[in-house]
């Protein structure tokens, strides 16, 4: 594995710095403290070609390879997490499941959309099945050509803001999962009702819904795959999501470096600046190797993406630490700004209360590591 970026992947690193700086950080503290989502930078997201990155041109994407995905999602992590969320559900599993799954007429008709005009969103998550999917009580009837939906779906990112939900749905009760299908519904189609989800503890600028679906009827030339292939679907769109995850928990870390740093070099107490202290040296430099370790997992997930391998384990691995490695930076962060870390006029408390989520959704961190020890025992959890 080279660990040296092309002249490419450079460019791009800079240019979604660059733009993270301007366009981006200026306005975090604000849309988190009124959780207002960031209507007037979707259209600049779009037209810097970062919603269909990783899309091939023909689409309208910018066709590029996965570790360049990794590194703007990072840099929108670094910089806002609600940001990162609309861009990573877009790319990482709407654009994902599409170009996986999606027959000709679908990708040509639905992937420029999602990459010029609105979001799309993943509708899996249901209010009594989050770790258990199978379980999922939303159900596709068949009448004729179409199919009819009818269930609900919780914490749907881009769920009422956006423009198409894959929606997973029983269409054979009683099979558990290998009942499941997938379908794309279009977010104005009748009784469609996307409801946004206020009171968060992060990610407050996130569209962040409740989708309720009344009846709505979706032509069979919706379904994605195959009748039944809705879990593997989903599972393998989550592979993608996760890695998307774990870049952008990386580049909550790195923000808190970046705070944590900047913030012991203008603090003093006892005379002198906190960052000569060695305490504070030890919880910057703690949160210095969590960092590297986990650009490290998420770029050996690219590399194997990019070789065109199946990077489920390492996706997993790098979701796990990944998120959990940004709680604790987040934490650290705080700690070296003390009393000022507790108030929102620093932005190492949006990093914490950011992070946390990162540890909860697209698996727990209790079910990467239950999937992790039956691959590792040889129950073949990720086969």
């Amino acid at each position: 594995m080279d660990f040296d970026l092309t002249e490419q992947q450079q460019q791009i690193r800079k240019l979604a710095r660059d733009f993270c700086d301007a366009e981006v950080a200026p306005h975090a503290r604000e849309l988190d403290r009124t959780e207002a989502f960031p209507d007037e930078l979707v259209p600049k997201l779009f037209e810097m070609g970062f919603l269909g990155i990783t899309v091939p041109e023909q689409y309208g994407g910018l066709g590029l390879d996965y570790l360049s995905y990794g590194l703007v999602t990072e840099e929108l992590g670094r910089t806002d997490a609600s940001v990162r969320s609309l861009v990573s559900v877009n790319v990482g599993l709407a654009c994902t499941c599409l170009l996986t799954w999606g027959s000709d007429e679908q990708k040509s008709e639905w992937l420029p959309r999602l990459t010029s005009e609105g979001l799309g969103a993943f509708g899996l998550t249901e209010p009594n099945a989050g770790s258990d999917p199978a379980s999922m009580t939303t159900r596709a009837s068949r009448d004729g050509d179409d199919w009819v939906l009818s269930g609900s779906k919780m914490w749907i990112t881009n769920g009422s803001r956006g423009i198409l939900t894959v929606v997973f749905a029983q269409t054979e009760p009683g099979t558990g999962a290998k009942g499941i299908t997938a379908f794309l519904v279009p977010q104005d189609s009748a009784g469609y009702e996307g409801n946004a989800i206020h009171g968060k503890l992060g990610l407050r600028a996130g569209d962040t819904a409740e989708v309720v679906l009344s009846d709505v009827r979706v032509p069979d030339r919706m379904r994605l795959g195959e009748v039944g292939e809705g879990l593997k679907i989903a599972l393998n769109a989550l592979d993608s999501g996760r890695f998307s995850l774990a870049a952008g928990a990386t580049g909550i870390s790195q923000a808190c470096l970046e705070a944590a740093v900047r913030y012991a070099d203008e603090r003093t107490q006892f005379g002198r600046k906190i960052s000569g202290f060695q305490l504070v040296q030890q919880l910057i430099s703690e949160i210095y190797l969590d960092l590297e370790a986990s650009r490290a997992l998420y770029w050996k997930v690219a590399w194997r993406h990019d070789k065109g391998e199946r990077h489920t384990v390492e996706s997993s691995v790098a979701k796990t630490f990944c998120s959990e490695a940004a709680v604790r930076n987040a934490d650290r962060a705080v700690q070296v700004h003390g009393g000022y870390g507790y108030s929102d006029e620093y932005p190492v408390g949006r990093y914490l209360r950011d992070a946390r989520v990162t540890t909860l959704y697209e698996g727990t961190s209790q079910i990467q590591r239950l999937l992790l020890g039956r691959h590792l025992t040889g129950e073949n959890a990720f086969t």
